[in-house]
């Protein structure tokens, strides 16, 4: 397999998150790196954090496991436990259906990088730790609901 050239590999910023959790993703930015490989049974994503940015809400899988490592600067992963000091090098692993909820985010004043992978399943759910809200993901479409299963609308 060829060495993947970042600079070819688009830069995605922004959220799918409805109004208004997709603001608290301001600084993040993910580049597909499985995607640029030609991956299909797994996925694999390089994510910057600027100062003050988190990688995602708290969340947790049901069927897809998660490994990161990070790979630049001092981030700190909060879950049901607290919070860890995460650097260069350290790992995390979320299994699928542990409902420990997790993110990480950038309380340093230095930009942060991780690279995480992931399983890549036809059908997930995900669910949100700290806010009224799930997704369900069938053939790559998303769609954002309450936990009663009542549509998101947004504002």
């Amino acid at each position: 397999m060829p060495k993947i050239d970042l600079n070819t590999v688009p830069v995605r910023t922004g959220s799918s998150y409805p109004a208004p959790h997709d603001m608290a993703m301001k600084g993040r930015s993910q580049q597909r790196l499985g995607d640029a490989a030609g991956l299909t049974q797994f996925g694999a994503n390089l994510v910057r954090l600027a100062p003050g940015a988190m990688s995602s809400l708290r969340h947790w899988h049901e069927r897809q496991d998660e490994f990161l490592v990070v790979t630049e600067g001092v981030l700190t992963l909060v879950d049901d436990t607290g919070e860890t000091l995460l650097t260069p090098g350290d790992c995390c692993g979320f299994p699928a259906g542990d409902q420990n909820g997790h993110h990480i985010v950038n309380r340093s004043m230095a930009e942060g990088a991780f690279v995480v992978v992931g399983a890549r399943t036809d059908r997930e759910t995900g669910w949100y730790s700290d806010v009224d809200l799930r997704v369900e993901i069938e053939d790559g479409k998303m769609r954002f609901l309450r936990r009663n299963g009542a549509e998101v609308t947004e504002p």
